[in-house]
């Protein structure tokens, strides 16, 4: 996975220096500054003296030395080891003698390291007791300095604080980087256009790289200082698809470019040293990308995510990914949820919900037992109080689960050691056991687990890892009996990743360690509280003067573990999964919206029509207007069409009703109820009534079949905005800022049909209410208000689900998705909102040029009609204009959709109907 195609590319760049060296052989928080071709001579001044050839590395902590022999080992003397540092020659020997020894370092020591024998990967042999070892320099004349530098850095080693250390080795680094510059020659072409240049280092796992940074109008580019490992890093703007602003350190100073759309693996992690030079470069990019790809947000993922246009895998890549979770940052490494709970049975049964981990618990919170020994402690325990005294992530983490790819990696934390054989990662089951029973154990997973790429369980390295307890050698990781080798394993732990149990529960764990439950009450009621330095602002390292604490400080929390970003802040909502096809009931109260499984009886009359929907949906933009007919005075502000499809019923400002024939393409109606505009329509089952709401604060009921106003619903004491009706309910919106719902039975009368009106509900608003819709089952309403407000009910108890701030102005239209799931808003702001309804979370935004008056849509895609007179196709999942069609000459302010969604009408402030077909 992310790692390992990490590992991947830094070999690649390996295979281009020809080198075994690597930063990883460096300390932590070390820089690698120069390297000299030169010999290592080995017993000079005797009759058997020689030399090794190879190139000799300044670090800012040690000097390495690479033999061009694989077979002879690497060595690593520490700076602080060394007893004296000088140039051959300067003791007053005789001049002939001196001359031979030109371009000569000695160097006496008291402790000199081993490493890559042989070009095996293994830990590091020490060899103690003063020695003496001497360099000769290929270029004679760079003696000097190389001493001068290693006596400086000498000298910065040897202080006693640590803090000390590190200001005197950053004001050497920040010397050197102000005495060089980009060079401009480096450019891909003549013709760039030169933006900015300032100092950073490239960020990889465990290690920085200092250098200098340039971008232009087509590429960005990255010089080492040191020109490791090639002397330009170059990434085209065109193929940059993602970028991200980094806390690195918990300092914002980072920024990671991605050239890919769906990958944790990033094409370059920079690290600057003032945040105003990040944000710069980012501005760059992010112009550059402005009209090439869409920046898509935690809540974009989510919509995704509920509709099933991402996988569970996908959705958490990228929750990481804005999280700060990085695969160059392994304290802040992407966490991914122990799935499987069952590691010892020999056929693992994904339908059994026992087989699955409860994803509503931190695993410190799984074994009960355990648990209640952790309150007892957190209890007793001072402020600040934490329950757990290790994090569920942190850089030994990682590379424990790794150790078999990147053994460098770990023998670079653990200082040229591997881990005890048996705290090495052997067993999933034994692993499993211990984050369940261990007293300190609660680590989560990692990508890897759900990739593709199964090397890191297996040794293919042979690296020797020592011997356990009993004899064995530490080789590959032992699977469950369910799998019939790591290929399998990984796939079978995929297929539970993607598992109905898992989509059905995978938000429980997002609120814990992306969401509402990662801090403050929710999160101690939850059990997940960590040590107070693994939260974001748990420390201002700024605010720390001493540089002893502020160093010792920032080593803690980088190897101790972050939790992610905080990205959600109310419940997540859950996935929609195929298995039931209405909506979960969102509220205690409300016992009709639970899930019911569709009958075999409706599947397949369903199916027909869910096909012919699903057709006309994915070819929505090939609308053609077909025919378009003048008929009101003033704009058209409601369609309603007969069951029989043979009419069409126009409301309009002019105050009148129309009915058109679609067959004889004639108006063969025009009435008039009061001189007051009318503001929507509906007709009823068996095409004899059609209903008008008016702004005369009336509802007036018209029989086709008699030509003549039969009822009249004198229900509010304000304009009529819109009505609906189902199972012989109507449910009106009203200025007055209220939303009525009356039971209207007919009444059989002398030669008409009256309503008898009884009203069952009263929706109180605060303000006047412009726009209602009820979702399939008639269940719930959503109500939009002038003031931008969306509300949704529950119509079985009258009572209010949820209260969203969606719009600043006047909310034009909103509606359920088919599923129930969503509500979509458009408003007078021009945003197109979606919320979901379950948790009432705003999971989209999106802006257009012009408010959207009307639309229709299907949850993942949107026709809306636009104050411009175009009608526009939104794809929801891309979030973006998919395409633009051209109809009315003003706003289009009202639509209607056929049953099997491939006819459309449309009507305007031109006051004109227009006809659509879709052309398949």
């Amino acid at each position: 996975m992310a790692f390992i195609r990490k590992k991947q590319r830094e070999q690649q760049l390996q295979f281009y220096s020809k080198e075994r060296f690597s930063l990883l052989l460096l300390n932590l928080e070390e820089y690698y500054f120069e390297q000299h071709t030169a010999n290592h001579i080995i017993c000079e001044g005797r009759q058997n003296e020689r030399k090794t050839r190879g190139s000799l590395k300044i670090c800012s902590k040690s000097v390495i030395f690479e033999p061009d022999e694989m077979f002879q080992p690497i060595i690593k003397i520490s700076l602080r080891d060394c007893i004296k540092i000088e140039k051959q020659g300067d003791n007053g020997a005789n001049s002939l003698f001196a001359k031979t020894r030109q371009g000569r370092i000695s160097l006496v020591f008291s402790q000199v390291y081993f490493i890559k024998e042989h070009n095996i990967v293994a830990p590091y042999k020490i060899e103690r007791g003063k020695m003496q070892y001497v360099f000769e320099l290929d270029i004679a004349g760079k003696v000097e300095d190389v001493v001068e530098t290693l006596l400086q850095l000498h000298r910065a080693s040897c202080l006693d604080k640590l803090g000390d250390q590190t200001a005197m080795i950053i004001a050497i680094l920040q010397s050197r980087l102000a005495r060089t510059s980009f060079d401009k020659n480096r450019f891909q072409s003549f013709s760039e256009i030169f933006k900015m240049e300032c100092k950073a280092e490239m960020v990889t796992p465990l290690v920085t790289n200092p250098g200098h940074v340039c971008i232009t109008d087509t590429n960005l580019y990255f010089q080492p200082l040191n020109g490791y490992p090639k002397p330009v890093v170059q990434i085209t703007l065109q193929d940059v698809r993602r970028i991200y602003k980094r806390r690195h350190g918990l300092m914002p100073l980072g920024l990671e470019v991605f050239c890919t759309e769906d990958d944790l693996c990033s094409d370059i992690y920079l690290k600057f040293y003032e945040s105003q030079d990040r944000d710069e470069l980012y501005f760059y990019i992010a112009t550059y990308l402005e009209n090439h790809v869409t920046e898509h947000t935690a809540e974009s993922y989510m919509l995704q995510w509920q509709r099933g246009h991402i996988s569970n895998y996908q959705y958490l890549l990228h929750l990481n990914n804005l999280a700060d979770r990085s695969c160059n940052d392994l304290s802040q490494y992407p966490v991914f949820p122990w799935i499987i709970n069952d590691y010892f049975s020999a056929e693992l049964d994904l339908s059994n919900p026992e087989t699955f981990r409860d994803l509503s618990k931190p695993i410190g919170a799984l074994n009960k037992e355990r648990l209640e020994r952790l309150l007892i402690r957190y209890q007793e325990m001072p402020e600040p109080k934490f329950m757990y005294g290790s994090h569920y992530s942190s850089p030994g983490y990682v590379l424990f689960y790794l150790v078999r790819i990147a053994p460098e990696h770990m023998l670079c934390l653990q200082n040229g050691r591997f881990d005890h054989a048996d705290r090495m990662f052997n067993s999933i089951a034994e692993t499993w056991k211990n984050c369940l029973d261990g007293a300190t154990d609660f680590k989560e997973l990692i990508p890897e687990f759900y990739g593709d790429d199964f090397s890191f369980l297996v040794n293919s390295l042979k690296l020797d890892l020592g011997k356990r307890q009993g004899g064995k050698m530490v080789d590959d990781v032992q699977l469950p009996p369910w799998a019939s080798g790591p290929k399998d394993f990984l796939q079978k732990s995929k297929e539970a990743l993607e598992s109905n149990y898992v989509s059905e529960h995978l938000h429980e764990w997002i609120d814990l360690i992306f969401g509402y439950k990662q801090k403050g009450n929710e999160a101690v009621g939850a059990h997940n509280i960590f040590h107070p330095l693994t939260y974001e602002g748990g420390v201002d390292l700024n605010s720390i003067e001493d540089p002893d604490e502020k160093v010792a400080m920032l080593t803690q929390i980088l190897e101790f573990g972050q939790t992610p970003k905080q990205l959600f802040v109310i419940p997540h909502p859950r996935r929609i999964t195929t298995k039931f096809k209405s909506l979960p009931q969102p509220s205690s109260q409300s016992a009709s919206l639970a899930d019911s499984p569709v009958s075999p009886g409706e599947e397949s009359f369903e199916d027909l029509t869910e096909e012919s929907r699903t057709l006309a949906w994915n070819n929505i933009t090939k609308l053609k207007l077909h025919e378009s007919y003048k008929i009101h005075k003033e704009a058209i502000t409601g369609i309603a069409v007969s069951f029989n499809g043979s009419s069409v019923f126009t409301t309009s400002q002019d105050s009148t009703l129309k009915m058109f024939s679609k067959e004889s393409r004639t108006l063969q109606r025009s009435i008039s109820f009061s001189n007051m505009a009318l503001s929507s329509c509906l007709v009823l089952p068996g095409d004899n009534t059609v209903i008008s709401s008016s702004w005369d604060n009336n509802v007036y009921f018209y029989s086709i079949a008699f030509g003549r106003r039969h009822d009249t619903l004198m229900g509010h004491d304000d304009a009529v905005s819109k009505i609906s009706w189902h199972n012989n309910r109507l449910y009106s919106a009203s200025w007055d800022s209220t939303v009525k719902v009356w039971s209207c039975v007919p009444l059989e009368m002398t030669g008409t049909k009256k309503h008898h009106f009884e009203l069952l509900a009263e929706l109180e608003h605060d303000v006047s209410v412009d726009t209602i819709s009820l979702n399939s089952a008639s269940t719930l309403l959503v109500s939009g208000t002038k003031e931008g407000i969306v509300n949704i009910w529950d119509l079985t108890t009258a009572t209010m689900l949820h209260q969203i701030s969606c719009h600043s102005g006047t909310v034009y239209n909103a509606a359920f998705s088919p599923d129930s799931r969503h509500v979509l808003s458009t408003g007078e702001d021009g945003c197109l909102k979606v919320i979901d309804v379950q948790t009432g979370m705003l999971i989209s935004s999106m802006t257009s040029e012009h408010p959207q008056r009307c639309f229709l849509w299907d949850g993942n895609c949107v026709l809306a009609g636009s104050q411009s007179g175009e009608l526009l196709v939104w794809d929801l999942i891309e979030a973006r204009v998919s395409e633009r069609i051209q109809g009315h000459t003003g706003a289009v302010t009202s639509i209607w959709m056929n049953e099997q969604c491939s006819s459309i009408i449309t009507g305007g402030e031109d006051r004109q109907i227009m006809f659509w077909k879709l052309q398949y």
